[in-house]
């Protein structure tokens, strides 16, 4: 018999039910999404460097942020509907691939044309590693499906907050070229992503079991309820889009800061996001995801308006609680919005992770456009009553699990 290359472990304590949750497979994936979310932080960290070297305006860096996330906001969606009825696993490691190709061109480019074409395939890859990598975590929850959600998130966010340190200490130093070196990790993403999808086609054939995907709410409330969810996820990407793009231009213009403290300001953000995703999953699962988005979107609207207008050791506390915050909304929206949509994991992995995101990159070029037109300022100044928006959290059924 073939010896199984992730075993499982902990009874995950689902009501009536011995399934195992796959630790390995799960601790496999997040490592996968670190990787993943380094090679995007890292396009975003190495702004301030590709300005001076290609001099570029702020509206260029807006437009590299949207080829980005709208190559994956187009893709994912439709990714995660054709493996919603036909699954591929094995799809991982082709994914990573482009990422890999598009970070050696991000590190070896001498055009903005080629800059561009890097983000690009960036985007494609993180196209076709969410949705069935989604898919594989919950695959592997065992019925801790918010645990499994924020582990697989918390790798994508450490990998975000990673990305700017990198770019830091080893970019900075060493200049763009550095960046082409960082396709060794993603080498080794490949090789994990492989093993990593023979162990979900096997565990896929050996199910028998057909998704079950009939609605468990009637039809309107549910279309209802995932367009405020994809609302409430826009506004936080819109957000997080500000600070990914512009958060060290705003800390340099406003407290004089080098390129290298900008970044660890930035740094700190994505910290605490990094933070806050794990919490949001394990605390959803206990108390329900629904909580945990009302305190989530409405918690953070007093700091987001403070941010813009106090000193530099306030800032970066700020930046820290604002991560935790916003970020602990999004392993329970998604397990809200999968519960709402039986058996279509992927679409809705797709769709939050691919759509919304791809918004949230057209919003980073309309930033920029502002920030240009109007100082870098007035986006935090723009950005910081966004979160008022979580108003709409009102109109989601209290039951998503009937």
């Amino acid at each position: 018999m073939r010896p199984q290359i992730f075993p499982a472990a902990t009874v995950a304590p689902a009501a009536g039910a011995a399934r195992l949750t796959s630790w390995g497979v799960l601790m496999a994936i997040s490592l996968c999404h670190m990787v993943n979310d380094v090679m995007q932080s890292m396009l975003a960290a190495i702004y301030p460097l590709l300005q001076v070297e290609f001099s570029l305006s702020y509206t260029q860096i807006g437009v590299m942020t949207l080829a980005f996330q709208v190559t994956a906001s187009l893709l994912q969606p439709l990714i995660g509907m054709a493996t919603d009825r036909h699954p591929q696993p094995r799809s991982l490691p082709f994914g990573m691939m482009s990422t890999l190709t598009g970070v050696l061109m991000l590190g070896l480019a001498d055009s903005y044309g080629w800059l561009l074409a890097g983000a690009m395939l960036i985007g494609i890859g993180s196209a076709v590693f969410h949705p069935e990598s989604s898919r594989v975590a919950r695959l592997a929850s065992g019925g801790r499906f918010g645990t499994a959600q924020s582990l697989f998130q918390l790798g994508g966010n450490g990998g975000q907050a990673m990305g700017p340190l990198l770019a830091a200490f080893i970019v900075v130093p060493l200049g763009r070229p550095a960046v082409a070196w960082f396709a060794v990790a993603a080498a080794l993403g490949v090789a994990i992503l492989w093993r990593v999808g023979s162990w979900a086609e096997d565990r896929r054939r050996a199910s028998a079991a057909t998704p079950d995907r009939t609605l468990r709410l009637p039809r309107a409330v549910v279309i209802r309820a995932i367009a405020v969810l994809a609302v409430l996820v826009f506004t936080k990407n819109i957000y997080t889009a500000s600070i990914s793009s512009y958060f060290t231009f705003f800390t340099i213009d406003k407290f004089g800061l080098t390129t290298q403290g900008a970044q660890i300001m930035l740094f700190l953000f994505l910290l605490g996001m990094a933070a806050g995703v794990m919490l949001g999953g394990v605390i959803g699962d206990r108390v329900g995801p629904l909580t945990v988005i009302w305190v989530s979107i409405l918690g953070v609207l007093p700091l987001t308006l403070a941010l813009p207008h106090v000193g530099l050791v306030p800032t970066g506390v700020l930046a820290v609680a604002i991560g935790v915050i916003l970020a602990s909304a999004f392993p329970a929206i998604v397990v809200f919005a999968q519960e709402l949509v039986p058996g279509r994991t992927g679409m809705i992995a797709g769709l939050f992770f691919g759509f919304s995101f791809g918004m949230g990159g057209i919003s980073a070029a309309a930033l920029g456009v502002l920030a240009d037109a109007q100082g870098i300022r007035s986006v935090f100044l723009l950005c910081s009553v966004l979160p008022v928006l979580g108003l709409l959290t009102i109109l989601l059924p209290r039951r998503a699990l009937a």
